[in-house]
């Protein structure tokens, strides 16, 4: 059974690929279908037909071949084989009597042509061919105009074309949940794609905000090592492990990005919070220990979301970090961290003048780095680098707004405006618990 039905398939599948076979072994199908037809009496109505009772004329024969081999090109030229076909079923019933079933043949062009057209061309087709055929069995038949098989035709031809016109329907409502489904399937790949581009985009800035601020902290740490080694070897000790512990943060850091990357499924909530202004002290004694001044200053202690206190953090971190980096010796920093309104105000302040004999580069924001920022310093607040994109980008995200620049009479201003109503809607970070206050 499993052969048999393996077999059918496999046929179908082939006819499917080859229309015209297909249509040809149709044609010939249906010759054969008229040809028995044409031995068959139908009778007065009152018994059963009777084979074998009449047999065809050569001129029926030649008709009901010649109306099979139209059908062969009913697919490349539809409506000019339901003239033909239609053509000559009307000769048949016009000079043959009786007439051999040459209709036949029209009603599986009328159907082809019904499943190709639009619904009015198949109603006004259908109806033509329906009223001349119908027509002309009735008017030039011996039977009575009102013998079942001059209704019969009617009947058929109209089945026909409600057949036809109901195959076209289906085909049209396939086609359109094929093309839904297919639209659906590339908005959710062009999604996917978009939060991919997201994901690979906040990765890099938390790679970014790591790693240029505990490797700019054990540069310094190291450079003082290096030149008090000899002299004060204490103090080298100290600056040693402050690069002990500034490298092993990054190392922490580092750990868990790359832990969630190599994940499978949703990542698991981290075990520790997530760095915020609760841990801003922490922040601001790295610095201090790396020989820059900081104060801060904090308004209130009023809570948070968890995206803005983490972005808050992140410009804190990375300001700093080019203060640090491009602000020059003896260089000076102010962090503060206002409430107004609905909105949190980040600024970070320094006095720096930047290593004698260069020039202020541009920032990405467009305005002009601080001195010692000039092209090719990297991360800085000026130069090519991404400090001030990415901390743009965090801020931007959240529907705030970031502005970067030198100071009138020398140093740089960072100054970030975060909406802290706006999308309270936002689930929070895992690990931070409904946020945390401004400052601790």
């Amino acid at each position: 059974m499993t052969t048999l039905s393996s077999g059918f398939a496999r046929a179908r599948r082939w006819l499917r690929d080859h229309p015209l076979a297909f249509d040809a072994t149709l044609a010939f199908c249906t010759l054969v279908a008229m040809i028995c037809g044409s031995f068959t009496d139908p009778g007065d109505g009152h018994g059963p037909p009777a084979f074998g009772a009449r047999t065809p004329e050569l001129f029926s024969v030649l008709l009901m071949t010649l109306a099979a081999a139209a059908l062969v090109l009913r697919r490349r030229r539809p409506m000019q084989v339901l003239a033909v076909t239609a053509a000559l079923a009307a000769v048949e019933y016009v000079l043959m009597d009786p007439p051999a079933p040459v209709v036949m043949s029209t009603v599986i062009a009328l159907y082809t042509v019904a499943s190709r057209t639009d619904r009015p061309t198949t109603w006004r087709v259908g109806l033509l061919t329906m009223g001349g055929l119908t027509a002309a069995a009735m008017v030039f038949g011996s039977t009575p105009w009102y013998s079942q098989e001059n209704f019969g035709v009617f009947a058929w031809t109209g089945l026909a074309s409600a057949a036809g016109d109901a195959v076209r329907s289906r085909r049209a409502f396939v086609d359109a949940i094929r093309e839904r489904a297919e639209r659906a399937e590339r908005t959710r790949e062009e999604e996917a794609r978009r939060r991919v581009a997201e994901e690979r985009l906040r990765i890099a800035r938390d790679l970014h905000d790591v790693v240029a601020h505990h490797i700019a902290l054990v540069n310094v740490q190291a450079g003082v090592a290096a030149h008090v080694m000899d002299k004060r070897p204490d103090q080298a000790k100290e600056a040693l492990a402050h690069v002990r512990d500034a490298s092993r943060s990054a190392l922490n850091e580092l750990r868990v990005t790359v832990g969630l990357l190599r994940q499978q499924g949703d990542p698991e909530a981290p075990t520790e919070p997530a760095p915020g202004l609760a841990v801003l002290g922490e922040l601001v004694a790295t610095f201090r220990n790396a020989g820059l001044p900081v104060e801060v200053a904090c308004a209130d202690r009023d809570r948070l979301p968890a995206a803005v206190d983490l972005a808050a953090y992140r410009v804190i971190q990375e300001a700093l970090t080019n203060v640090r980096k491009h602000a020059g010796a003896g260089a000076r920093a102010e962090v503060s961290v206002v409430r107004v309104g609905a909105t949190a105000e980040v600024t970070v302040l320094d006095n720096g003048r930047g290593s004698a004999g260069r020039r202020p580069g541009t920032g990405p924001d467009g305005g002009t780095g601080p001195a010692g920022g000039g092209p090719g310093d990297g991360d800085g607040q000026a130069g090519g680098g991404h400090g001030l994109v990415g901390m743009r980008e965090r801020v931007t995200a959240l529907g705030g707004a970031l502005t970067a620049g030198p100071r009138y009479g020398g140093g740089f201003r960072v100054h970030a405006i975060l909406p802290v109503e706006a999308r309270t809607g936002e689930p929070d970070r895992p690990g931070t618990a409904g946020g945390t206050g401004l400052c601790r």
